[in-house]
């Protein structure tokens, strides 16, 4: 066997084992990303297209923030039949960087993932200068329980 297929098989069994990546089963841990708009011409493994209003836009793969950056959470009802949203409380690296990120990208878009579905997008107007940040719909009450064991609620010390 040629030398170069072997860690291509080993990569294949890894990928296909079970256990070993997220599958959708009980007991996950919830995950969350928060990505940025950019442009089309960008390296295309780099982006991905969502449909925001009607129009495509592209946002970058590599998350601005994401779960390991989030230190507490609040749940809340969404306006009409969308389910819930959450307030996240960052820490306070993520929160500098996410200051950072939305003076830089004013007029853009930033989506909201929430265990690899897009949940929400919405246009930046202005900075976020504290450490919070939200989704504003679609969050299932299941998400919530994988948020209660990932992370305690704003203004408790221990996961539910």
């Amino acid at each position: 066997m040629p030398r170069f297929r072997i860690p291509w098989m080993f990569l294949l069994m890894i990928a296909l084992s079970p256990g070993l990546h997220a599958s959708g089963k009980a007991g996950e841990a919830a995950s969350l990303s928060f990505h940025m708009e950019t442009d089309q011409n960008e390296n295309p493994k780099m982006i991905f297209p969502h449909q925001v209003n009607g129009q495509v836009r592209y946002f970058r793969r590599i998350p601005e923030v994401s779960t390991k950056d989030v230190v507490a959470f609040s749940p809340f009802p969404a306006e009409g039949e969308e389910g819930y949203g959450i307030l996240f409380q960052l820490k306070p690296n993520a929160a500098r960087r996410l200051s950072a990120v939305t003076a830089a990208n004013q007029g853009r878009h930033l989506a909201a993932q929430a265990n690899g579905r897009i949940v929400d997008v919405v246009l930046i107007d202005q900075p976020v200068n504290d450490d919070k940040i939200v989704i504003w719909k679609g969050i299932t009450e299941a998400e919530i329980k994988l948020y209660d064991q990932a992370a305690p609620r704003i203004g408790e010390k221990k996961k539910r």
